[in-house]
Parts: structure tokens; sequence; C-alpha cells
């Protein structure tokens, strides 16, 4: 998988790291068990400061994407709590989900563009 940083975007560097390697897990890009670069080979390869790929790793290890081992690196391990994540996903999708409101977005919008996001991670999981 290619990690691909926007420099003229207003998004943190590590907000956008943290979310390809994010949406590299969910498009079966990245398995359970891939150890990802070392933060100084991602650095380098991305061409942002180590710190700033350490704390993309610290949090993604917070969130229970990553493990960190010393002989390793990091590794991805997915934290399967279904419910810690359904919690997750409901406090982000909040603040989108009043943005779309307040800009006419309908509930069958919404239900239009879920269903199409969903078919297209889970088409990406039965491929393997």
């Amino acid at each position: 998988m290619k990690i691909y940083i926007d420099f003229n975007s207003d998004e943190a560097f590590y907000t956008q790291l943290i979310n390809q390697i994010i949406m590299g897990i969910a498009m079966d890009e990245i398995h359970d068990g891939d150890s990802l670069p070392s933060v100084r080979q991602m650095a380098d390869s991305v061409g942002i400061n180590m710190h700033t790929v350490n704390k993309a790793y610290t949090i993604l290890r917070q969130e229970g994407f990553i493990k960190l081992d010393r002989r390793k690196g990091a590794v991805v391990s997915v934290d399967s709590d279904k419910m810690r994540v359904l919690d997750d996903m409901k406090r982000e999708l909040s603040v989108t989900l009043a943005r779309g409101i307040c800009n006419g977005v309908t509930r069958n919008d919404v239900h239009d563009l879920v269903d199409e996001l969903y078919d297209e991670f889970s088409n990406c999981q039965s491929e393997e």
C-alpha cells in the first residue's frame, strides 16, 4: 500500500497517515499481522517528520489497530471489540451527520451513501 500525504491539505499529516492506514485495513490492502514500515522508513518514504509518524502509530495503537513490538515494530492487530468500535463510529459520525442535515441531506441520502460505502468495503473483503 502506498501512503500519500497531501501537503496542501488542512488535515494534519498524522491524521492523514492514520486514515490511510485504517482505509488500507478496511480495503484489505493491509492485513492482520502485517508489519508497517519503521517510523524512520515511513517518515522518509512520505516526506514527513519521524515524530509525526510516531504520533500516528501511537494513536493507531491506542485505537486498537496496531500493536507495537520492540522486535517487529508496528504490526497490524485489529481489536475486534464491536461495542467500542460502534461507540467510536457514533461519536465520529454525529458531527458529519449534523453537517449533512444542516445542508439538506435527507435520511435516504445518508442510507444510500452508507450502503454504497459498505458495499465497497465488503467487496474488497470478499475478493480475497
